[in-house]
């Protein structure tokens, strides 16, 4: 059997890993997956450095070229270029996709993801700390509403990396106790995203130990 061309390595709670695992599900490209022990110091050691210069989760193998890759909104953007798939239909669209990318990073994730830590039990944080990052996600989330008003996908006509990146935090949103009801434009865009074709929510989609592609 040939081997899949790409082999994510991660692990199943990471946000990062699922955006990328996402990404290639609704491109209908079968992966391995590789999971990363990170309480054993696996991300620290000599060979996955090596490939993972950060020593972080995700990492992707693209086996068609040799290259390793890391940091999720850079793969999703390689993936949208070797693929063909999501990138936007226009430079302006490739453009305004990136953008959100980069907001996401420094707007929506940072708060989602701590309060998700927070009330998992993955990190400390006190009320005050919490009651930051409650503030933070609201002020997100409004300018995110605001812009799908009168939109189905978040950059032009159709899913681009953008949709499938903010997805890929809010996904988790839930699990930090983040009440996204309210926000009536961007609930109806996160029923669009489920309905899609390939979306895997990140309990069905990323398993707790290594799998080969079917």
């Amino acid at each position: 059997m040939v081997p899949a061309r790409f082999e994510l390595h991660g692990i199943a709670l990471s946000g990062p890993t699922y955006k990328v695992g996402l990404m290639l599900s609704l491109a209908g490209e079968a992966f391995d997956y590789v999971h990363v022990p990170l309480r054993e110091g696996a991300h620290k050691q000599p060979a996955y450095l090596a490939k993972q210069r950060y020593g972080q989760v995700p990492l992707l193998a693209d086996r068609n070229n040799g290259r390793h890759l890391c940091q999720s909104a850079a793969i999703l953007e390689y993936l949208a270029d070797t693929l063909g798939k999501f990138g936007g239909a226009t430079l302006e669209e490739r453009l305004q996709a990136r953008e959100w990318l980069y907001w996401d990073f420094d707007r929506l994730a940072p708060s989602v993801y701590r309060t998700r830590g927070v009330k998992r039990g993955f990190r400390q944080a006190g009320p005050e700390i919490l009651e930051m990052y409650a503030a933070e996600a609201a002020s997100a989330l409004k300018v995110l509403d605001r812009h799908l008003a009168g939109r189905n996908w978040i950059v032009g006509e159709g899913v681009t990396i953008a949709d499938i990146d903010i997805f890929g935090v809010l996904a988790f949103a839930g699990e930090a106790e983040i009440d996204l009801a309210p926000y009536i434009h961007l609930s109806a865009w996160l029923r669009r995203m489920e309905a899609l074709p390939g979306l895997k929510l990140p309990q069905n989609l990323l398993p707790m130990e290594s799998r080969v592609a079917a």
